[in-house]
């Protein structure tokens, strides 16, 4: 079935659907992992984007339960060169066509991905409408022109989960205030701004009991809980678009230690009084080298992200640059000077990705004894 690929700016790519009918529309970003397709698919932080992989090959150790990182697939269009429909892999449940139909999403192969790529890296990520419905180019390339995009759009509230739940027995279970969260030392509200799974796994393993809350929580009704620690999850698109997180955020600071990852960061970084902007194309892919300059050691991260802040907005005496990307020197992490507080842009909870990173939880734990 054919399927047409428009950009804003007027490219037109040209493929094949491996999931039958469909049209979506978002912003056109890449992730240069080579494997790893379904934690990306399952990321929330992809909500609002079509998701291009630069390896060529998608599809082959097929599809499981395990490797989910939330409750469905998150991006709103799937892209790849080319599409292997018989998994090889002793862990596979199913493939990934029929996991992508499952959830309504269009899947895409015979895209040249390396032009695609190229294309965005030169020009910047963009808005596109991926079709098999309409194949007049120029319709569709008016349909991406008008599509929402992501600036100044609060995507958060379309992940964020309805009602709060504890994690136990490696899966979400509703309940509140701790009733159904697994044993643990260390009490953790997580604010879910479209967090992955294996955030909660490391926090638990940790010997963390982890309360997740909806994004809209409150600071009183937080901090009624009485936790150990506030954990900031990642989430989908502009930080400044997403209404009352950084109030609740600015009221936590001094009442309990505090880690944000990704959108978590973000909002962090605007809580303590800076700004946010977008980067050209984003971070997406799991082998971004980042330099921890309080020990110089340069680690391997996984990382999703469309913007970033800009540290030259805060206060030099209040707030410290601990990590920088080495691709581009953007801001990788920061901390608190005097208080307990402390992100990261990137994905320490790796899946997929290093390991690298790890420590960054167990220095959450340290600041909570």
């Amino acid at each position: 079935m054919k399927a047409l690929v428009a950009l804003e700016d007027g490219t037109i790519f040209e493929g094949e659907s491996f999931t039958g009918p469909g049209e979506a529309a978002g912003e056109i970003v890449f992730n240069t992992g080579m494997s790893g397709y379904q934690e990306v698919l399952t990321d929330p932080s992809y909500k609002g984007q079509i998701v291009t992989m630069t390896y060529p090959l998608i599809g082959n150790y097929g599809v499981n339960p395990e490797d989910m990182e939330s409750e469905r697939v998150q991006p709103e269009a799937f892209l790849v060169k080319e599409y292997n429909a018989i998994p090889s892999n002793y862990r596979a449940t199913g493939n990934l066509a029929d996991f992508l139909k499952a959830y309504g999403i269009l899947g895409v192969q015979g895209i040249d991905t390396r032009a695609l790529t190229r294309h965005i890296r030169t020009a910047g990520a963009m808005k596109g409408v991926v079709s098999t419905l309409t194949l007049d180019p120029a319709a569709l390339v008016r349909k991406a022109q008008e599509s929402p995009g992501l600036v100044g759009r609060d995507l958060v509230r379309e992940v964020t989960c309805p009602e709060p739940y504890g994690w136990s027995d490696e899966q979400p279970r509703p309940g509140c205030d701790f009733a159904t969260a697994g044993p643990g030392k260390h009490r953790v509200v997580a604010l879910d701004y479209g967090l992955k799974y294996n955030q909660l796994r490391l926090l638990a393993a940790r010997g963390c009991r982890v309360q997740v809350v909806p994004a809209t929580t409150g600071p009183d009704e937080i901090l009624a809980m009485q936790p150990d620690g506030v954990f900031l999850s990642n989430g989908p698109g502009d930080p400044a678009g997403v209404p009352g997180v950084v109030e609740t955020v600015r009221a936590l600071l001094g009442k309990k230690p505090v880690f944000g990852i990704c959108l978590g960061h973000q909002i962090l970084g605007l809580a303590f009084g800076g700004t946010t902007y977008k980067l050209k194309f984003g971070h997406r892919g799991v082998n971004q080298p980042v330099k921890d300059l309080g020990t110089g050691r340069i680690e391997i991260t996984s990382q999703n992200h469309g913007f970033c802040v800009d540290m030259q907005s805060l206060d030099p005496d209040l707030v410290e640059l601990t990590h920088v990307n080495l691709n581009d020197n953007s801001v990788e992490g920061m901390r608190h000077r005097r208080l307990p507080v402390f992100s990261v842009q990137y994905h320490p909870e790796n899946a997929p990705g290093p390991h690298d990173a790890l420590y960054l939880f167990d220095r959450f734990i340290d600041m909570m004894k």
